[in-house]
């Protein structure tokens, strides 16, 4: 057990919407990520979805029963997406994130859109 510098791990790789797993607390993955461009609408059934954002900016379009909205997370700003949200994460410029999710927890949810080549729907991938 080492401290892990995030600008460090965050250095280690430069894919988009590919998330590294930085450290696991209890049944979660703690995660990083860096994002550009749109992710894809989708759906975590059983988990809610917590961001936050380290560098950049992330748009985050929400889709429930009161209708449609989005919300903007500035740098140094979190976010919960509550379990059975859809929503679609969006970020106009290159943007570095902090995930928690249950380990196993895939980054397109359960249900969603057609996955575009750019997003890795993944359960994260290993620090190296």
């Amino acid at each position: 057990m080492e401290p892990i510098a995030l600008s460090d791990a965050l250095a280690s790789f430069t894919e988009r919407w590919s998330p590294r797993i930085v450290t696991a607390v209890n049944d979660y993955d703690v995660r990083l990520a860096k994002v550009e461009g749109e992710h894809v609408w989708h759906v975590h059934d059983h988990t809610d979805e917590f961001f936050l954002v380290l560098d950049g900016e992330l748009h985050i379009a929400l889709r429930d029963a009161a209708g449609e909205r989005t919300v903007v997370l500035p740098k140094g700003s979190a976010f919960t997406v509550p379990r059975g949200t859809e929503h679609k994460p969006y970020a106009p410029e290159p943007t570095a994130l902090l995930l928690f999710e249950p380990t196993g927890t895939l980054t397109v949810g359960d249900r969603h859109d057609e996955v575009p080549d750019h997003v890795d729907a993944t359960t994260g991938h290993a620090l190296t």
